[in-house]
């Protein structure tokens, strides 16, 4: 009689120790994220308050270069303005930051007020926007805000007025 070994126990045997494994390398490599996991943010927080602080420093050259070079509400991108503002982003606590913006806010209302003489009410408005971030209920602000308006509809009345005179010439050409 031919002698028949089921391979059901052994294949088993084998799907446990194969769930054993598995299950030990699972643990073992939660363990070792966990372990590793805990000591990188302390490091990584120390290099971040270092580049924060590193990166505060350079805005703030960068902000005393464009005050010096009287870059304080433009161009856009490259102005005292905006660099002391990031500055506060990074550090909202720092104290220097307030002080140099509040000593540069007449000199700066000062730029806005010329940009809407000069009729280039869209700079205008970008740099009102800028010194509306740093203090918003100003009431210089809110000054140059109705002579920035006052000074678009005037320009919209223009251009409705050569509108009309360009439109009265083609028709009298017909």
């Amino acid at each position: 009689m031919p002698f028949s070994v089921s391979a059901a126990p052994s294949r088993r045997g084998l799907f446990f120790a194969a769930a054993f494994v598995l299950i030990l390398v699972a643990g073992g490599i939660g363990w070792y994220v966990h372990t590793t996991g805990t000591a990188k943010p302390d490091s990584s927080d120390a290099s971040a308050a270092t580049t924060n602080a590193g990166g505060e420093d350079i805005l703030l050259g960068l902000a005393k270069a464009a005050v010096s070079e009287h870059r304080l509400v433009a161009p856009a991108g490259s102005n005292a303005y905006e660099f002391y503002l990031s500055v506060l982003q990074l550090d909202p606590h720092n104290p220097m930051v307030p002080d140099h913006l509040s000593a540069l806010f007449a000199d700066a209302c000062n730029d806005v007020e010329r940009a809407i003489n000069a009729r280039d009410v869209d700079e205008a408005q970008r740099e009102l926007s800028l010194l509306r971030d740093y203090d918003s209920n100003n009431y210089k602000l809110a000054l140059l805000g109705s002579k920035l308006s006052a000074q678009r509809m005037v320009m919209t009345r223009e251009h409705e007025a050569q509108a009309a005179v360009i439109q009265a010439q083609s028709e009298s050409t017909r």
